[in-house]
């Protein structure tokens, strides 16, 4: 069975998030076949030299890029350029990114030396679009102050919702790789009272306790971002920004065994269940990029460096 990459990890306390695009008319292909190599180093070195950090570097891989670089086709099922989705007053956007990256651990210098890495191979063959800081927020808050990933599958349920299985046999234990980058209007979300949050969120603020049916907003996040028990995955958002310039944000990333779970939430979400009941949270968190990777197993990553 092909060793997956870490994506079934819990949230660390030090993120780093990278997106970046090859540039044309440079040597990116060969490029890319040392980082599939520079990513397996990675991660072995981390296990061996921090094995209580958790510690580790993931790769994914957008649609666009896997035609650039001529990896195999078929292609993974559901891997595909994602579609902006246009509700009456929202929009989930859809950018560009050829390659992400997601770097976790306990500590801050692990994320930023591989981040050193990662751009010293890659800066002549692609540029950054994105680099997000995150960390954890007191007791895996979100900015808005609600916990965040409290619906996350847990133990077993993990590996069945978070990596492929038989159903696509070339790309076993690979993962699809959802990201979106969320600005908050922090000013106009403390303006609410608590007992207002707490009707847009669906849950307690302080303890966490999800509102019964009968008294949750049918526009509550919580009812409209849960589309069933047997649809999940496995979330790994976090805070990052700066407080003083109001730009504080979620950077929302999911791994999933299909991407088409993902696409269902965002369309109760943005276009509302029914159309027009929106997710409520999107009058205070404005969604910036939106872009679909497909994470490989580390067996795949071996035979794209070669």
């Amino acid at each position: 069975m092909p060793q997956y990459q870490n994506v079934l990890d819990s949230p660390n306390t030090n993120t780093i998030f990278m997106v970046w695009n090859f540039k044309e008319n440079t040597a990116y292909k060969n490029a890319f076949k040392k980082l599939c190599a520079l990513v397996i180093n990675l991660n072995h070195s981390a296990n061996t030299r921090f094995p209580k950090t958790q510690s580790s570097v993931i790769l994914g891989i957008s649609y666009n890029a896997w035609i650039k670089l001529d990896l195999p086709k078929p292609l993974p099922k559901e891997l595909k350029p994602f579609v902006a989705i246009k509700g009456e007053k929202h929009e989930a956007v859809s950018t560009k990114g050829d390659i992400h990256f997601h770097i976790r651990s306990t500590q801050q210098s692990y994320c930023v030396d591989i981040v050193s890495n990662l751009t010293d191979l890659l800066n002549d063959v692609a540029t950054c679009q994105e680099e997000i800081h995150g960390f954890r927020y007191w007791d895996g808050r979100s900015i808005l102050g609600f916990v965040d990933g409290t619906e996350n599958p847990q133990g077993d349920e993990r590996t069945n919702f978070g990596l492929i299985g038989n159903e696509d046999s070339a790309y076993t234990n690979g993962s699809y790789l959802f990201v979106q980058k969320y600005i908050h209007d922090m000013q106009a979300w403390k303006n609410l009272p608590i007992s207002e949050q707490e009707k847009v969120i669906g849950r307690s603020k302080a303890d966490d306790i999800e509102m019964n049916d009968d008294e949750k907003p049918s526009n509550s996040h919580s009812a409209l971002a849960n589309v069933g028990d047997d649809k999940k995955i496995v979330r790994d958002n976090m805070p990052f920004g700066n407080m003083s310039t109001n730009e504080m944000g979620t950077y929302f990333i999911a791994y999933a065994r299909k991407f088409s779970i993902v696409e269902e939430m965002l369309e109760r979400m943005f276009v509302g269940e029914p159309a027009g009941n929106y997710d409520r949270i999107l009058d205070f968190s404005k969604a910036k990029t939106g872009t679909l990777f497909f994470v490989p197993s580390f067996d795949l990553l071996d035979q794209f460096s070669n």
